[in-house]
């Protein structure tokens, strides 16, 4: 049996004394405005600035956006988090976030699907294994993120979101339901499939939350490996047995 793996600026001001009048012209240079020196933040990021960014900055403050979000999640879960925290923590001002992703559901949801990445990129694994194998590619897929201690961290703010709050829940069953249930189910040529493969999932969440939120013993340190053993006959029971 193999190893489980995881699926892996401001606008320049002209200054200078006026010009004479009938005079002629005079070429009186820009100067730029720039904002009073700044600590960075936390994560070692510029200073804040206000507007948008150049182009060629607009990738790594959105990522940057993205991180803070994440962690902030993790941190406040979903009631505490608010854009203004976001925005601080990122090192931008607040109209910055909201012009990359709108509304705080809006940062969550890009949060959750650059987290769930991993699993849109191993899911085809999981759709193109002969039927009697979904089972098992499933549970090594999610167990295998799980496993990651990279994908592990923001897996963690997502869960403990959606657990205390309606609409981050709602956010996570989109993405989970349209990504990959709803995959899955299309394969199974049976009247109850979407049912089937939400019970499939059930299993591994549950799992998931004993062994690497709640952190039960034995479950929370038994290998990895048991754990498939006993585990992917089940979910493959759920989706293919009587």
């Amino acid at each position: 049996m193999t190893g489980v793996t995881a699926p892996g600026g401001p606008e320049a001001s002209p200054g200078g004394p006026g010009r004479e009048s009938g005079g002629p012209a005079e070429s009186v240079p820009d100067t730029s405005a720039t904002a009073p020196d700044t600590p960075p933040d936390r994560h070692g990021a510029a200073p804040r600035r206000r507007g948008r960014p150049p182009r060629t900055e607009s990738a790594d403050t959105r990522d940057r956006i993205l991180d803070a979000a994440r962690e902030e999640f993790s941190e406040r879960g979903y009631d505490k988090t608010s854009v203004r925290g976001i925005a601080k923590s990122a090192g931008v001002d607040s109209a910055l976030v909201h012009h990359y992703f709108g509304t705080k559901e809006q940062v969550f949801e890009a949060a959750v699907e650059v987290a769930f990445a991993p699993v849109l990129k191993g899911r085809q694994a999981v759709l193109d294994a002969p039927l009697e194998e979904v089972g098992e590619r499933m549970t090594r897929m999610i167990l295998g993120l799980w496993e990651n201690p990279v994908t592990r961290t923001p897996l963690l703010a997502i869960i403990r979101s959606a657990v205390n709050n309606e609409t981050a829940a709602g956010v996570f069953r989109r993405l989970v339901a349209g990504q990959l249930l709803r995959r899955v189910a299309g394969r199974l040529d049976l009247p109850d499939a979407e049912l089937r493969a939400e019970l499939a999932a059930a299993q591994l969440v549950g799992i998931a939350m004993v062994r690497y939120v709640i952190k039960v013993e034995p479950l929370a340190s038994a290998d990895v490996e048991q754990i498939v053993e006993r585990v992917a006959p089940v979910v493959q029971g759920h989706l293919t047995g009587r």
